[in-house]
Protein backbone atom coordinates (compact mmCIF):
# COMPACT_ATOMS: atom_id res chain seq x y z
CA UNK A 1 0.00 0.00 0.00
CA UNK A 2 1.50 3.64 -1.02
CA UNK A 3 2.53 5.80 1.97
CA UNK A 4 0.38 9.04 0.71
CA UNK A 5 -2.42 9.66 1.84
CA UNK A 6 -5.13 11.75 -0.51
CA UNK A 7 -7.17 14.77 0.52
CA UNK A 8 -10.50 14.43 -1.61
CA UNK A 9 -12.49 17.89 -1.71
CA UNK A 10 -16.00 17.51 -2.78
CA UNK A 11 -18.18 20.40 -4.05
CA UNK A 12 -21.54 20.66 -2.85
CA UNK A 13 -23.72 21.75 -4.90
CA UNK A 14 -24.52 19.93 -7.92
CA UNK A 15 -21.93 17.54 -7.09
CA UNK A 16 -23.31 15.66 -3.66
CA UNK A 17 -26.54 17.21 -3.75
CA UNK A 18 -29.21 18.95 -5.54
CA UNK A 19 -30.58 22.13 -3.74
CA UNK A 20 -33.54 22.56 -5.98
CA UNK A 21 -33.33 26.36 -6.00
CA UNK A 22 -33.35 26.96 -2.37
CA UNK A 23 -29.85 28.45 -2.66
CA UNK A 24 -31.25 31.04 -4.81
CA UNK A 25 -33.96 31.84 -2.48
CA UNK A 26 -31.50 31.79 0.24
CA UNK A 27 -29.28 34.81 -1.38
CA UNK A 28 -32.66 36.67 -2.13
CA UNK A 29 -34.02 36.36 1.11
CA UNK A 30 -30.74 37.39 2.37
CA UNK A 31 -30.66 40.58 0.45
CA UNK A 32 -34.11 41.22 1.55
CA UNK A 33 -32.82 41.12 5.02
CA UNK A 34 -30.01 43.40 4.70
CA UNK A 35 -31.98 45.98 2.37
CA UNK A 36 -35.57 45.82 3.41
CA UNK A 37 -36.64 44.88 -0.23
CA UNK A 38 -36.76 42.43 -2.65
CA UNK A 39 -34.17 41.65 -5.59
CA UNK A 40 -35.12 42.73 -8.85
CA UNK A 41 -32.68 40.88 -10.49
CA UNK A 42 -31.70 37.07 -9.48
CA UNK A 43 -28.20 35.77 -8.13
CA UNK A 44 -25.39 34.90 -10.16
CA UNK A 45 -23.89 31.67 -8.77
CA UNK A 46 -22.42 29.04 -11.08
CA UNK A 47 -19.25 28.13 -8.83
CA UNK A 48 -18.77 31.55 -7.02
CA UNK A 49 -18.26 31.87 -3.54
CA UNK A 50 -21.00 33.45 -1.33
CA UNK A 51 -19.33 36.94 -0.88
CA UNK A 52 -19.02 36.67 -4.21
CA UNK A 53 -22.32 35.89 -5.35
CA UNK A 54 -23.78 38.41 -2.44
CA UNK A 55 -21.60 41.66 -3.73
CA UNK A 56 -22.73 40.29 -6.97
CA UNK A 57 -26.39 40.56 -6.07
CA UNK A 58 -26.40 43.78 -4.00
CA UNK A 59 -24.44 45.42 -6.88
CA UNK A 60 -27.06 43.94 -9.52
CA UNK A 61 -29.89 45.92 -8.04
CA UNK A 62 -28.40 49.20 -6.96
CA UNK A 63 -27.06 48.36 -3.48
CA UNK A 64 -23.54 49.52 -2.23
CA UNK A 65 -21.93 46.11 -1.56
CA UNK A 66 -19.65 47.90 0.50
CA UNK A 67 -22.44 49.26 2.95
CA UNK A 68 -21.89 45.96 4.85
CA UNK A 69 -19.79 44.76 6.52
CA UNK A 70 -18.64 40.52 6.11
CA UNK A 71 -20.58 39.89 9.22
CA UNK A 72 -23.74 41.30 8.49
CA UNK A 73 -24.00 39.81 5.24
CA UNK A 74 -22.77 36.24 6.59
CA UNK A 75 -25.53 37.01 9.23
CA UNK A 76 -27.70 37.25 6.79
CA UNK A 77 -27.09 34.29 4.92
CA UNK A 78 -27.43 31.95 7.63
CA UNK A 79 -30.38 32.99 8.92
CA UNK A 80 -32.08 33.40 5.39
CA UNK A 81 -31.08 29.55 5.58
CA UNK A 82 -32.57 28.60 8.66
CA UNK A 83 -36.11 30.37 7.07
CA UNK A 84 -35.43 28.39 4.25
CA UNK A 85 -34.41 24.77 5.76
CA UNK A 86 -37.64 23.10 5.50
CA UNK A 87 -37.55 23.62 1.77
CA UNK A 88 -34.57 22.38 1.23
CA UNK A 89 -34.93 18.96 3.72
CA UNK A 90 -38.24 18.94 1.23
CA UNK A 91 -37.31 19.73 -2.06
CA UNK A 92 -33.34 18.65 -1.98
CA UNK A 93 -31.77 15.22 -2.65
CA UNK A 94 -28.41 13.02 -2.51
CA UNK A 95 -27.59 13.04 -6.41
CA UNK A 96 -27.20 9.19 -7.22
CA UNK A 97 -24.44 7.15 -6.45
CA UNK A 98 -23.19 9.79 -3.60
CA UNK A 99 -23.99 7.63 -0.80
CA UNK A 100 -22.02 4.79 -2.16
CA UNK A 101 -19.09 6.21 -3.63
CA UNK A 102 -18.62 8.48 -0.31
CA UNK A 103 -18.59 4.66 1.17
CA UNK A 104 -16.32 2.91 -0.96
CA UNK A 105 -13.93 6.09 -0.95
CA UNK A 106 -14.35 5.77 3.36
CA UNK A 107 -12.96 2.10 3.26
CA UNK A 108 -9.42 3.30 2.34
CA UNK A 109 -7.42 4.13 4.91
CA UNK A 110 -5.42 6.74 3.11
CA UNK A 111 -8.02 9.03 2.00
CA UNK A 112 -9.15 11.90 4.01
CA UNK A 113 -13.05 13.08 2.32
CA UNK A 114 -13.94 16.92 3.10
CA UNK A 115 -16.05 19.31 1.22
CA UNK A 116 -14.98 22.80 -0.78
CA UNK A 117 -17.46 25.29 -1.14
CA UNK A 118 -18.55 28.77 -1.94
CA UNK A 119 -21.61 27.94 0.75
CA UNK A 120 -20.70 29.24 4.08
CA UNK A 121 -19.64 26.61 6.93
CA UNK A 122 -23.03 26.62 8.42
CA UNK A 123 -25.21 26.95 5.13
CA UNK A 124 -22.53 24.09 3.97
CA UNK A 125 -23.75 21.92 6.47
CA UNK A 126 -27.08 22.53 6.62
CA UNK A 127 -27.16 21.46 2.81
CA UNK A 128 -25.48 18.50 3.90
CA UNK A 129 -28.26 16.75 5.96
CA UNK A 130 -28.99 15.50 2.56
CA UNK A 131 -26.78 13.28 3.04
CA UNK A 132 -28.20 11.74 5.84
CA UNK A 133 -26.12 8.71 7.28
CA UNK A 134 -23.50 9.76 4.35
CA UNK A 135 -22.47 12.64 5.95
CA UNK A 136 -20.25 10.92 8.80
CA UNK A 137 -17.58 10.16 6.48
CA UNK A 138 -16.80 13.62 5.72
CA UNK A 139 -14.38 15.55 7.65
CA UNK A 140 -15.71 18.83 7.95
CA UNK A 141 -13.70 20.35 9.99
CA UNK A 142 -11.04 20.32 7.34
CA UNK A 143 -12.83 21.57 4.55
CA UNK A 144 -12.65 25.09 2.34
CA UNK A 145 -16.17 27.10 2.78
CA UNK A 146 -16.81 30.60 1.47
CA UNK A 147 -17.02 31.94 4.98
CA UNK A 148 -12.77 31.02 4.58
CA UNK A 149 -12.28 33.12 1.93
CA UNK A 150 -14.01 34.85 -0.87
CA UNK A 151 -12.03 33.48 -3.61
CA UNK A 152 -12.47 30.05 -4.23
CA UNK A 153 -9.10 29.03 -5.29
CA UNK A 154 -8.11 30.55 -1.87
CA UNK A 155 -10.38 27.81 -0.19
CA UNK A 156 -7.79 24.77 -1.33
CA UNK A 157 -4.62 25.61 0.51
CA UNK A 158 -6.91 26.55 3.70
CA UNK A 159 -8.35 23.53 3.43
CA UNK A 160 -4.60 21.76 2.83
CA UNK A 161 -3.47 23.51 5.83
CA UNK A 162 -6.37 22.48 8.39
CA UNK A 163 -5.86 18.80 6.92
CA UNK A 164 -2.11 18.56 7.08
CA UNK A 165 -2.37 20.30 10.52
CA UNK A 166 -5.19 17.42 11.94
CA UNK A 167 -3.81 14.52 10.17
CA UNK A 168 0.30 15.19 10.15
CA UNK A 169 1.00 14.79 6.91
CA UNK A 170 1.57 17.43 4.36
CA UNK A 171 -0.97 17.73 1.30
CA UNK A 172 0.18 19.18 -1.70
CA UNK A 173 -0.94 19.57 -4.92
CA UNK A 174 -0.13 16.24 -5.95
CA UNK A 175 -2.18 14.63 -3.01
CA UNK A 176 -4.64 17.11 -3.15
CA UNK A 177 -8.01 16.37 -5.12
CA UNK A 178 -10.99 18.62 -5.70
CA UNK A 179 -14.26 16.91 -7.67
CA UNK A 180 -16.97 19.74 -8.94
CA UNK A 181 -19.62 20.16 -11.87
CA UNK A 182 -18.89 23.41 -12.81
CA UNK A 183 -15.60 25.31 -14.51
CA UNK A 184 -15.04 27.52 -11.48
CA UNK A 185 -14.47 24.23 -9.70
CA UNK A 186 -11.47 23.31 -12.16
CA UNK A 187 -10.21 26.76 -12.51
CA UNK A 188 -10.19 27.06 -8.53
CA UNK A 189 -8.53 23.35 -7.85
CA UNK A 190 -5.58 24.41 -11.14
CA UNK A 191 -5.10 27.96 -9.60
CA UNK A 192 -5.38 27.08 -5.81
CA UNK A 193 -2.88 23.54 -6.00
CA UNK A 194 -5.11 20.61 -6.62
CA UNK A 195 -5.87 18.04 -9.25
CA UNK A 196 -9.44 17.89 -10.16
CA UNK A 197 -12.05 15.90 -11.86
CA UNK A 198 -15.02 17.44 -13.25
CA UNK A 199 -18.81 15.35 -12.98
CA UNK A 200 -21.28 16.82 -15.64
CA UNK A 201 -24.03 16.94 -12.84
CA UNK A 202 -24.51 20.42 -13.28
CA UNK A 203 -24.90 22.76 -16.56
CA UNK A 204 -21.29 22.22 -17.90
CA UNK A 205 -21.14 18.95 -19.85
CA UNK A 206 -17.56 16.82 -19.72
CA UNK A 207 -16.40 18.80 -22.82
CA UNK A 208 -16.81 21.84 -21.02
CA UNK A 209 -15.20 20.86 -18.47
CA UNK A 210 -12.40 19.47 -19.76
CA UNK A 211 -11.86 21.82 -22.29
CA UNK A 212 -11.22 24.17 -18.60
CA UNK A 213 -8.54 22.00 -17.73
CA UNK A 214 -10.00 19.41 -15.38
CA UNK A 215 -7.88 15.89 -15.64
CA UNK A 216 -10.11 13.63 -16.03
CA UNK A 217 -14.23 14.06 -16.38
CA UNK A 218 -17.17 11.65 -15.13
CA UNK A 219 -20.48 12.05 -16.38
CA UNK A 220 -22.01 11.34 -13.11
CA UNK A 221 -20.96 9.70 -9.67
CA UNK A 222 -23.23 6.29 -10.08
CA UNK A 223 -20.44 3.80 -10.71
CA UNK A 224 -17.92 3.83 -7.18
CA UNK A 225 -15.79 1.43 -9.01
CA UNK A 226 -15.54 4.27 -11.75
CA UNK A 227 -15.10 6.95 -9.71
CA UNK A 228 -11.95 5.56 -7.53
CA UNK A 229 -10.31 4.10 -10.72
CA UNK A 230 -10.35 7.71 -12.04
CA UNK A 231 -9.10 9.24 -9.28
CA UNK A 232 -6.38 6.91 -8.68
CA UNK A 233 -5.55 6.99 -12.40
CA UNK A 234 -5.38 11.14 -11.69
CA UNK A 235 -3.42 11.11 -8.56
CA UNK A 236 -1.00 7.97 -9.15
CA UNK A 237 -2.16 6.78 -5.81
CA UNK A 238 -2.98 2.98 -5.33
CA UNK A 239 -6.43 3.50 -3.87
CA UNK A 240 -6.71 -0.14 -1.75
CA UNK A 241 -9.77 -0.66 0.12
CA UNK A 242 -8.76 -2.51 3.68
CA UNK A 243 -12.01 -4.70 2.72
CA UNK A 244 -9.29 -6.02 -0.28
Amino acid sequence: MSDRRLLVLWDVDHTLIENAGVSKENYARAFELLTGRRPERPARTDGRTDPEIMRGLLSDNGADPAVFTEHEVTTALAAAMEHNVGELLRRGFMLPGVAETLATLSEIDLVVQSVLTGNIAPNAATKLRLLGESLSVLDLEVGGYGSDAPVRASLVRIAQTKATRKYGYEFGPADTLLVGDTERDVEAALNGGALVIGVATGQASEDELSAAGAHATLPDLTDPHVVVATLAKVTGIELESRRN
